[in-house]
């Protein structure tokens, strides 16, 4: 049995999903817990992630919406202070797996992650952390 205790990139910071509370310095905070970095928010965990600009932003950084895209109906896309236009292959192969792509900037994707969350939709979100 692994080592629940030791961190590591295959371990969530949080085994189910919460909703965001605060963010900005750099960080999130959700469930009485605090995280310096971006956050990727999926049905059943949240997740560090290692994006830090849109430009960033592919099939590999979301590998884990990928994976869980079978309980995933919205990805909400929390682009810092940037604004962000996806690519057509992004898109793509996001509703190739039925994952609508909502982009915008990172306030704004904490609070329609938040609300959408309480409606209890089938929701995820990946967020870049703002200074």
């Amino acid at each position: 049995m692994p080592n629940q205790t030791s961190p590591s990139s295959d371990a969530p910071h949080l085994p189910r999903s919460a909703p965001i509370e605060a963010y900005g310095k750099g960080g999130f905070a959700f469930a009485d817990m605090s995280h310096r970095g971006s956050l990727l928010c999926l049905p059943d965990a949240m997740w560090a992630w290692p994006v830090t600009k849109p430009a960033e932003i592919d099939q590999y950084s979301l590998d884990r919406v990928f994976k869980a895209a079978n309980a995933i109906d919205t990805l909400i896309v929390g682009t810092g202070t940037e604004v962000w236009v996806p690519s057509r292959d992004l898109r793509e192969a996001l509703r190739a797996v039925r994952v609508v792509l909502d982009a915008m900037q990172t306030g704004p994707a904490i609070r329609t992650y938040n609300i959408m969350l309480g409606e209890r939709r089938r929701v995820a979100a990946a967020l870049i952390a703002v200074p």
